[in-house]
């Protein structure tokens, strides 16, 4: 039987007894209506499962008594940082939960030039938490004990500027000469800049480019940005990764 699995900040250790977060423990209490001595897998994280049992539920409130520690599920040998162009509403969200799944390291959320989102200070701080919860969530389905990291929204000039480059770099392009499944080294760390509705303009292809970035395409068709997410995600995977 699968057990159901729940995020708490950590660090947790095997003995604690600790209370749910309060999205933790409305899901337990309210939406799997889950009682005093049913099981559960707690993590935080970092890599490790705790085997744990529902002591106490009070409205709204949780505790829960962490039994054994076992180590979770092993990462994908492919380090992916998602370098994505912040599309609309949910269809970031898909994005960013499907990336989850298919084993991305860490998500580097941007905004450029033909991203119909545009953000503030305070409503991208608000943002990085709403993106981070579907992460939690989509590693509380899926299976992962390691949460990737999901940075704060910055413009893709930004990016370009402060983060030092760390893999082999990548950009989908509809009008790249060599396709994703062209490359012939064995990368294993990558960063893939996909761009949001409409993609990234002529300029950004440059200055991608400049900075290190190999542009490559997926295939004869246009893609929407959350399936060019997903497609090239897998096709990672697939090659260098652990969908084997």
């Amino acid at each position: 039987m699968r057990l159901n699995r729940i995020y708490c900040e950590g660090p947790l250790a095997a003995g604690a007894t600790i209370p749910l977060s309060s999205a933790g423990a409305y899901h337990v209490a309210r939406v799997l209506r889950m009682r005093p001595g049913a099981p559960l897998v707690v993590f935080d994280g970092s890599g490790t499962d705790h085997q744990a049992e529902i002591v106490a539920v009070e409205g709204d409130q949780v505790m829960v008594q962490l039994r054994t520690s076992t180590p979770g599920m092993g990462e994908s040998p492919l380090r992916v940082t998602l370098v994505q162009g912040i599309s609309r509403g949910e269809r970031m969200d898909w994005t960013l939960q499907k990336a989850t799944e298919l084993g991305v390291t860490a998500i580097a959320p941007v905004l450029t030039a033909r991203s119909v989102v545009r953000l503030d200070d305070k409503q991208a701080t608000k943002k990085q938490a709403h993106w981070r919860a579907i992460v939690v969530g989509a590693c509380e389905q899926c299976g992962r004990s390691k949460v990737p990291t999901v940075t704060t929204p910055i413009s893709l000039r930004d990016y370009f500027t402060n983060v030092r480059k760390d893999g082999m770099r990548l950009v989908l392009s509809p009008s790249a000469p060599g396709s994703l499944a062209g490359i012939a080294s064995l990368p294993s760390k990558v960063e893939l800049l996909i761009g949001p509705e409409g993609g990234l303009d002529d300029d950004e292809i440059a200055a991608a480019q400049k900075a290190g970035y190999m542009p490559v395409r997926l295939g004869p068709r246009v893609l929407r940005t959350e399936t060019a997410a997903v497609v090239a995600l897998t096709v990672l995977q697939a090659l260098w990764g652990d969908l084997q």
